[in-house]
């Protein structure tokens, strides 16, 4: 599947582990020598800022989308190649969505979290047919994927649904998987619930 860009959902904090911004730069690196665009959410603090910083001094295109509200607060990142403004946080989404061929989570809160399954969702429901990646940066997401696989025990996630969040602790092998991405089971449950 050709990846022309990628979305990564991070953090706008930067958190504890100093092993958390070096992913962000590396996977930003990484992309760019792929020649892959990244798509991300304009801000220019916490692993957001890293991510665009690192990209942006290796050459790479960087698109941020902000809702204005977020802008206001100057959060917004003045070096981006484009900043796209939306007015709610839901116009923001949809638009990474548009603009993106993949996805890509690093560690982050609440919004992060939010992003990554709103977009999993999606791709369960066939809204979209695009990989959806977790970079598990020093075992961060490890409870997070033990408890998809006890909803997947317990009937609550279908196992092909649980197999379409791809991860790997190492963004080259994480991009890797993104691209052999076979999206051809999302979206059948609901056909077969008729």
């Amino acid at each position: 599947m050709p990846l022309r860009r990628i979305a990564i959902y991070c953090g706008s904090s930067r958190g504890i582990h100093p092993a958390y911004s070096a992913a962000a730069a590396e996977t930003a690196r990484h992309l760019v020598a792929e020649g892959i665009g990244i798509v991300y959410g304009g801000g220019n603090v916490g692993l957001m800022g890293a991510v665009a910083d690192a990209a942006l001094a290796a050459g790479g295109e960087v698109i941020g989308v902000i809702p204005e509200s977020l802008l206001a607060k100057e959060l917004g990142h003045e070096g981006c190649t484009e900043l796209r403004v939306t007015r709610t946080m839901h116009e923001r989404k949809q638009m990474m969505v548009d603009l993106s061929d993949g996805f890509i989570a690093l560690p982050g809160g609440f919004g992060t979290l939010d992003e990554l399954f709103e977009t999993l969702t999606w791709l369960q429901l066939g809204f979209h047919h695009k990989p959806v990646g977790l970079l598990n940066v020093s075992g961060f997401y490890d409870t997070l994927l033990l408890f998809l696989d006890q909803m997947t025990r317990a009937g609550l996630l279908r196992p092909e649904h649980r197999a379409s969040l791809l991860s790997s602790s190492n963004p080259q092998d994480l991009l890797s998987a993104m691209r052999h991405f076979q999206p051809q089971t999302c979206g059948k449950w609901i056909t077969d619930l008729r």
